[in-house]
């Protein structure tokens, strides 16, 4: 949780690490959301549907090796349950193999059926599973969900040499053809660049350089372009207009790392380190995200209920009428809405309220307000906004419209955060980014937080956040 309670320092400019881009829209004409007016190429078979088929496929031959008194209907579906949630299968990454994925497969199997023993054993004592059957069941499946995957991405390569994807290359002119010459060099990347897009040309020898919307869009519909690679940090900021109008169209965005070589990262395109990155509206797992909030939030305004009263009455008795405050934020996709906070302060008039960034004669609140900005309390009627769908739990702070405007003009890729759901925390709040601090390293942070996100980060953020309250340092 957050208090904004100074102005914060500006930070230093984005440097431009030689690199800048015209920054490419599509052309006049097309309709509000920028998507390309384009014919789809029939979706490639990158649906995780098939990986949700071989692991379902490997849960029930596991299920086989269960004596005959325990094959009955609920264990077997309650182990392919477990496996299939445990598992949750992506999308093919750009070059698919079982080895990487062995550990993992492994690892969630093991859960998978401890999860099932423990519950075997708490409802049907008597036919609780030894540990032979677990080590077998264990074994039939784990061979059997890798071999089945072997033979799944056996299948999807030979699809990718068949019929290569699509890509343009987008960058400093000089690193995407460097890239785009390694990329067709292996064919077996299942890729086949076909343009670069850039500021400028440099005069290098390669693929056609692109360097207007009207060129982009003329690639994406005659080529069928279905991927987008980006080569260089600054892409994700500065062209990400242009990489969200692209993934709306049906590409698939990869940042790949064309500088030093990073062990970190497990996927790999033509030697090159590289991961999906999440453009578009629609993102997956936004589902369970919202559910963890739903769930969450409803919990803990059932158990601060009392909290929340004692708070109200006390700052009815201290402070006078107006216990709540009300300001309006904006959010998801720009649109504004109203934040619910404790009254701490007295602003002069509505043009403070809405344009000052501190609080006015902050040293004289009285002590009661000062704890509850002090221990983040003043944020809990926020979980109300989360319940509603204003908010998440986890997400990019949301902040007033007067503010906004400026940061935009300020801070590449500002605007980007509100890509997903404002938060009551966030990455750049557990990472200290908290009250006089950078706009830039909040905003880096948050883009970060969008690009990665994973419910288990949300889950982390929460955790570590429920750890900073206890010891509050103050906002």
């Amino acid at each position: 949780m957050t208090a904004e309670s100074t102005f914060p320092s500006p930070g230093a400019q984005p440097r431009e690490h030689g690199f800048s881009p015209v920054l490419l829209l599509p052309p006049q004409g097309t309709d509000p959301g920028g998507r390309f007016p384009v014919h789809k190429p029939p979706p490639r078979p990158t649906s995780p549907v098939p990986l949700l088929v071989v692991d379902g496929a490997a849960a029930l031959l596991g299920a086989l090796t269960l004596p005959g008194t325990q094959l009955r209907p609920l264990p077997v579906t309650l182990l392919l349950a477990a496996s299939l949630l445990l598992g949750a299968p992506r999308a093919h990454p750009p070059v698919p193999g079982v080895l990487p994925e062995l550990p993992t497969v492994c690892g969630r199997t093991a859960v998978a059926w401890l999860a099932l023993a423990a519950l075997v054993a708490a409802y049907r004592p008597d036919h609780a599973l030894s540990a032979r059957t677990l080590l077998v069941g264990f074994a039939v499946q784990a061979a059997a969900g890798c071999a089945l995957r072997a033979a799944e991405y056996a299948r999807w390569r030979a699809v990718l040499l068949r019929h290569p994807c699509t890509a343009l290359v987008i960058g400093p002119a000089e690193a995407a053809q460097r890239v785009a010459a390694a990329v067709l060099r292996h064919p077996s990347c299942g890729m086949r660049p076909v343009g670069i897009v850039a500021g400028r040309p440099d005069g290098t020898e390669g693929l056609p350089v692109l360097t207007s919307g009207e060129e982009v869009e003329r690639a994406v519909i005659q080529n069928g372009v279905r991927a987008v690679l980006t080569v260089h940090p600054s892409v994700r900021t500065r062209q990400a207009p242009l990489l969200r109008t692209l993934a709306e169209a049906g590409c698939e965005v990869w940042e790949v790392d064309a500088g030093a070589p990073s062990y970190a990262r497990q996927e790999r395109l033509a030697g090159f380190p590289c991961r999906r990155l999440e453009m578009s509206a629609a993102r997956r797992g936004s589902a369970g995200k919202r559910t963890l909030d739903i769930l969450v939030s409803g919990t803990l305004l059932l158990l601060a209920g009392p909290l929340l009263l004692a708070c109200a009455v006390a700052l009815r008795i201290s402070d006078g009428p107006g216990v709540v405050f009300r300001q309006q934020r904006i959010g998801k996709d720009g649109r504004p809405f109203t934040l619910l906070k404790f009254r701490t302060h007295r602003p002069v008039d509505a043009h403070e309220a809405a344009t000052r960034w501190s609080v006015a004669n902050e040293s004289e609140m009285r002590g009661l307000c000062r704890m509850l900005r002090r221990t983040s309390l003043d944020e809990l009627l926020q979980l109300w906004n989360v319940l509603r769908g204003d908010m998440s739990l986890v997400g990019p702070r949301p902040e007033r419209p007067y503010f906004v405007a400026q940061f935009r003009q300020t801070y590449p890729g500002y605007a980007d955060r509100h890509r997903v759901r404002t938060g009551i925390t966030g990455l750049a709040q557990v990472h200290g980014l908290r009250g006089d601090t950078s706009i830039e390293d909040r905003c880096r942070y948050d883009n970060a937080y969008i690009d990665n996100w994973s419910l288990w980060q949300d889950v982390c953020i929460l955790l570590r956040t429920a750890a900073t309250l206890v010891r509050p340092t103050g906002s």
